[in-house]
């Protein structure tokens, strides 16, 4: 069995006095402990024992899960994604390089929606100078030759 020699020695006396070979005096004395010692030792001996011995789930203990590993595939699956979005801008890029440009030769038929005009700003009022002797009437001028 495996364990220290100190260990097998106290399971050794400690089974030895629950079989009435040797009495709890002679194996405290073995043992080089008291008796509430070799109780304490007894006590905890066989409570692992009991506890070995509880009924488990069958067949091979689970794996422990590697910590993150649902980020892990999370962080895959989206480098995929990117990977895909990536190839398909090179495609892209690739067809405008080999593709006529036809944006130029194409006109543009819709037109631009009609603006509002802005009412005109009227500032204060203009007078008009008295006609002057010098100058002739507005209706008398003649058209300045073009």
């Amino acid at each position: 069995m495996d364990g220290s020699e100190t260990a097998r020695r106290r399971l050794h006396q400690i089974v030895q006095a629950l079989a009435g070979k040797t009495s709890v005096p002679e194996a405290c004395a073995e043992l080089g402990v008291g008796e509430s010692r070799f109780h304490q030792l007894r006590q905890e001996a066989l409570s692992g024992a009991l506890a070995a011995l509880e009924p488990r789930e069958t067949g091979r203990p689970r794996r422990p899960s590697v910590p993150g590993a649902a980020r892990i595939a999370e962080l895959e699956a989206e480098l995929r994604e990117l990977r895909w979005e990536l190839q398909a801008c090179h495609i892209r890029e690739d067809l405008v390089d080999v593709l006529p440009r036809r944006a130029a030769a194409v006109k543009k038929t819709t037109s631009r929606p009609p603006t509002r005009r802005r009412p005109a700003k009227r500032g204060p009022p203009v007078t008009s100078a008295p006609p002057s002797s010098s100058t002739p009437p507005s209706s008398t001028r003649e058209a300045p030759p073009c």
